[in-house]
């Protein structure tokens, strides 16, 4: 869902880009937010298995939510052309997102944490498989919605009018969501069911705040010096939850660093998203548009997981290297900074292949001669262009001020043209110079998603209708222009038309580019030498496949760091504790989502390469001080300690039951009146 839901928001719902950004980051936020709740109510409340079962359903009803939202034609519009009731489907919308992010967030920690209860304490290399499979389920979900998701959302549909299908592309996860349910109920009777332990996430802020409290109440006092911190509260609590606590809280303590790491690797789902849209996707046999490169991601996955588990690692021991777990996430760590550096090369080479636009102490011009004779023009600042009939200027002219003298012709027609200040803009010179000379508004950003922006300048004194089987660029007035359309790579063929004639012509088209296209006077008896090409912006030159080695070192990065942190996870929690520390490890993820918005704002830098290089800076010092908190971590065996608790307690127990032998004996004999009362 996450696939389109930024494209929904700016081409359905009309926000601009910040709004889209910022709620779609929210929205990622709140999913990685909402799995502390979903561990509480499974540790302390229904258990891992009713949580998945209830939360599922509101996941649902959020998905449905979501589908009936977007079932609207934004072509009714009111008076300010905004459409019509877009409050109510706003706010169904953001109804939508919050029972989805309360579903997806509440399941998050049970899963995985269910999906390890099923093993026993001796089935470790069984768990580890099982983590690896369930990653690769995730990645081989991810890689199909990836595909086909963007595919639904590309049908037309609407009431009224044709317009790309969000309903569809919603409604048809909530179909599967309920498919998945269904199937995970009918399982019921094959699993092993923990039974929740009671209200433990209460017990632990409990029992964590007393520690605190006693130790500053007592610290100016002799008392004995304790080992932990959390020893404080052993004169109200029992030593086996101290320890579990301990456990926890050592573990949440290797979780503070992570957040940087999601920081970088979720940005593959925007950033590099919105920098393939300036790349071009011609693979020859394959073509790609820019939010399919996501995919890469997903099918390295499949790949890398198996050949990790089945061939790297065990290569790695064999050598007598102990790769750790949190070495594994180091290394992992690592990783991701080398992908931002490898996309940091892909933008400066992109930067290079990019139109100059003008700043906003600037204008650019460029000149169109709508006219069959060649003509003059002077610029100011300016050699004499010689402008050839029906013909555009190759570039666009550089001003720093917003008006000009244009002289154009022999004799020379002078004429003080506006400009807008940080635009570029076409000067359409007529024929007839004396009459008005129209100035357009162009491109000054390369099309969104990749695709390619086309208009036309009628120069004949007819109505033009244009139209492609995709597009219908409606009718164009004499001598003047139309708006820009959007179209995808790939050839399209152009159908002109007026009255009872009409004529065709076909071009082939990149990815980014920008064109206009001026009908000459004898369009109907001689088509193609009739229509003038003029490129605006030149597609994009640098490919796609530039991308690949970034998302290698990012999603090499994610195997070591995301599959071995879920396993790491619960090896080191309580077997009371197994949600609450995944929903703890979860939240490190919401955390990196808001480090992307803080560091993005705060940084403001000139060059989007230069932010790829600030971040993958910022891992990388991460990368070491968890290094180092990893040197001094020790493992554990959480089960073993918990049993040694659990057999001290048996013992104390037996030793007080043997101690209470002789007073029972004399209580015997009292009631017997073998021994005096008074005695």
């Amino acid at each position: 869902m996450r696939a389109v839901l930024v494209l929904y928001f700016k081409y359905f719902l009309l926000w601009d880009d910040d709004l889209a950004t910022s709620i779609y980051h929210t929205f990622v936020a709140l999913c990685y937010l909402t799995p502390i709740l979903g561990a509480i109510v499974a540790d302390s409340w229904l258990g891992k298995f009713k949580t998945i079962i209830y939360l599922s359903i509101v996941y649902a009803i959020g998905q449905v939510a979501m589908a009936v939202s977007a079932i609207h034609d934004i072509t009714d519009t009111d008076r300010d052309g905004k459409p019509d009731n877009m409050t109510f489907h706003v706010a169904l919308s953001m109804v939508g997102l919050l029972l989805i992010a309360l579903g997806t967030g509440g399941i998050k920690p049970c899963v995985a944490a269910f999906g390890g209860d099923q093993f026993s304490d001796s089935q470790d290399k069984q768990r580890r498989t099982f983590f690896s499979v369930f990653y690769l389920c995730i990645n081989g979900g991810s890689l199909l919605s990836t595909i086909i998701t963007p595919i639904i959302r590309a049908q037309e549909c609407g009431i009224h009018s044709k317009q790309s299908c969000y309903s569809l592309a919603f409604g048809v996860p909530a179909a599967l969501m309920v498919v998945a349910l269904l199937v995970f109920i009918v399982g019921s009777g094959m699993y092993y069911k923990a039974e929740p332990q009671g209200n433990i996430m209460l017990d632990v802020c409990k029992c964590i705040w007393f520690a605190i409290r006693n130790r500053y109440r007592h610290r100016s006092k002799q008392y004995p010096k304790r080992t932990h911190w959390m020893d404080w509260a052993e004169e109200k609590y029992d030593k086996l939850l101290i320890a579990q606590i301990k456990m926890v809280l050592k573990v949440l303590f290797l979780y503070i660093p992570l957040p940087m790491f999601w920081t970088l690797f979720d940005q593959k789902g925007s950033r590099w998203t919105l920098q393939a849209t300036t790349m071009d996707g011609d693979f020859g046999a394959l073509v790609i548009q820019p939010d399919q490169m996501q995919t890469v991601n997903p099918i390295l996955i499949l790949t890398l997981v198996p050949i990790m588990d089945s061939l790297v690692y065990p290569l790695i021991k064999k050598c007598g290297l102990n790769f750790t777990p949190l070495k594994r996430m180091t290394v992992g760590m690592f990783m991701a900074s080398i992908a931002f550096v490898c996309a940091a090369l892909v933008q400066i080479e992109i930067d290079k292949t990019l139109p100059v636009f003008p700043s906003a102490a600037q204008s650019q011009l460029k000149l169109l001669n709508m006219g069959n004779n060649p003509i003059t023009v002077q610029l100011p600042g300016n050699e004499t262009t010689e402008l050839p009939g029906t013909m555009a200027s190759l570039d666009y002219f550089t001003f720093e001020s917003e008006e000009i003298m244009v002289s154009i012709g022999t004799p020379a027609v002078t004429k003080l043209v506006s400009l807008a200040m940080g635009k570029r803009q076409t000067l359409l010179i007529p024929s007839d110079l004396v009459e008005e000379w129209l100035m357009t508004d162009d491109l000054t950003s390369k099309p969104d998603e990749g695709k390619n922006a086309v208009r036309f300048v009628n120069g004949m004194n007819m109505m033009v209708n244009v139209t492609t089987p995709s597009v219908n660029f409606g009718l164009t007035e004499p001598f003047y222009y139309s708006n820009y359309s959007l179209i995808k790579s790939g050839t399209h063929t152009f159908t002109l038309w007026s009255d009872t004639q009409s004529c065709s012509f076909s071009m082939a088209f990149g990815f980014g580019s920008s064109y206009t296209f001026f009908i000459g006077n004898n369009l109907f008896s001689d088509c193609l030498k009739s229509i003038t090409v003029v490129q605006d912006i030149k597609p994009n030159t640098a490919s796609m496949a530039l991308q690949i080695p970034q998302y290698f070192f990012i999603t090499l990065g994610e195997v070591m760091f995301s599959v071995t942190g879920l396993e790491f996870s619960y090896s080191q929690a309580p077997s009371n504790m197994k949600a609450v520390l995944q929903a703890g490890w979860l939240f490190t993820v919401a955390v990196g989502n808001f480090i992307v918005l803080i560091v993005a704002e705060l940084a403001k830098l000139p060059k989007q390469w230069t932010e790829y290089v600030l971040f993958a800076s910022l891992l990388v010092a991460v990368c070491f001080i968890f290094s180092g908190m990893a040197y001094f971590y020790t493992y554990i065996d959480p089960t073993e300690i918990e049993a040694q608790f659990k057999k001290k307690d048996d013992e104390d127990d037996d030793d007080d039951d043997q101690k209470s032998k002789p007073q029972k004996a004399e209580m015997e004999m009292v009631k017997r009146g073998s021994v005096d009362s008074d005695d």
